[in-house]
């Protein structure tokens, strides 16, 4: 059983744990806070690249692809921000879970996305490759003086790179923190926006040698990172929707949570063995402990609550917890691996 304290004192914002919300703690709340900040800025910077690069991009396929890109790089920050808009939202009769799912949406959304428009520009470059396309560059007078347009593509290019750089790097801390899988697909795509942006300077720098395939070859590369990026995205983004067992902001190992959970229920003197499902619910996790009591034991009320809070102890993330004496421990679930520490 999972305790579920006066809703007044939640709503006055008290340190009591109820279903489906989960006040974040004042340093995850400072991080978000950090986050919003940061998504902001880059939807804005993201929009005058945009600009700049299609007032630029000529007939370039290398400069065309950047600029899909660098408009594909607005819907993770936003979907962050309408996740987290959402996300913060109080259960209701029908969302008795809450709506931290609203995370994963976002998170489904911007691969979907990524991997459409990265398969649709590997086509395209493709066949400029196999039509053997020769993008002409020609000349631009600004401010009385005469020089070659792909100079001014450089630039772009230039300007469109040193942001992301940057932002992705500042983003990287903030998706461990708050444990934001959205937020780290952004962190990733401003990777790739980076590199998107090198691959299209080499392309406008090929044509400028005279290797007229420099420039489809440099899109079709960049659009091969934008399915790479969209394809990951997409696996750990339905596999979170289908409950798989909670894994880490970067889906790299399963959330060391995972084992924790069946530690901390191990030491409890009334308790034989536990097994538990650990759910990613966005921010948070749902625990459902199945507990095996030991020989002779019938926990009371109370132990079953104090195991429940044992388990919320573990980590801000652990938020909605069930605790279910059982005879059998289910087969389904694998013994946890304990830490050999």
């Amino acid at each position: 059983m999972s305790r579920v304290d006066d809703s007044a004192g939640s709503e006055a914002g008290g340190s009591g744990h109820w279903f489906g919300h989960a006040e974040l703690p004042p340093e995850q709340a400072e991080a978000l806070t950090r986050a919003k900040r940061l998504e902001v800025i880059t939807v804005v910077y993201m929009v005058t690249c945009v600009t700049v690069v299609f007032a630029t991009a000529g007939s370039s396929q290398a400069m065309k692809t950047a600029w899909v890109e660098d408009a594909l790089a607005l819907v993770p920050p936003l979907a962050f921000l309408v996740s987290v808009h959402f996300g913060r939202r109080r259960p209701t009769a029908d969302h008795p879970y809450g709506f931290h799912r609203a995370t994963g949406v976002g998170h489904l959304t911007a691969a979907i996305a990524l991997l459409a428009v990265g398969l649709l520009l590997a086509v395209d470059s493709t066949m400029s490759l196999l039509r053997a396309e020769h993008p002409p560059i020609g000349t631009v007078r600004l401010l009385g003086h005469t020089f070659w347009a792909g100079w001014l593509m450089v630039a772009a290019m230039v300007y469109t790179g040193i942001g992301p750089f940057i932002l992705g790097r500042m983003k990287l801390p903030l998706a461990e923190q708050l444990h934001d899988k959205v937020l780290f697909a952004d962190a990733d795509m401003q990777k790739a926006d980076w590199m998107t942006a090198a691959g299209a300077i080499a392309g406008v720098l090929g044509i400028g040698l005279g290797l007229w395939w420099a420039d489809a070859g440099a899109a079709l590369l960049i659009s091969l990172s934008i399915v790479r990026d969209g394809w990951t995205n997409l696996h750990y983004a339905t596999t979170a929707l289908m409950d798989e067992r909670a894994r880490t902001y970067d889906d790299e190992h399963p959330h060391p949570l995972t084992r924790r959970v069946d530690e901390a229920l191990a030491v409890l003197p009334w308790v034989d063995d536990s097994r538990s499902r650990v759910r990613d619910q966005g921010h948070v996790f749902h625990v459902e402990a199945f507990v095996r009591p030991a020989s002779g034991r019938h926990p009371t009320l109370d132990e079953l609550e104090g195991a429940a809070d044992v388990l919320r102890e573990l980590d801000w993330k652990v938020h909605d917890v069930v605790v279910v004496p059982v005879a059998d421990l289910p087969e389904t679930i694998p013994a946890p691996e304990r830490n050999p520490g």
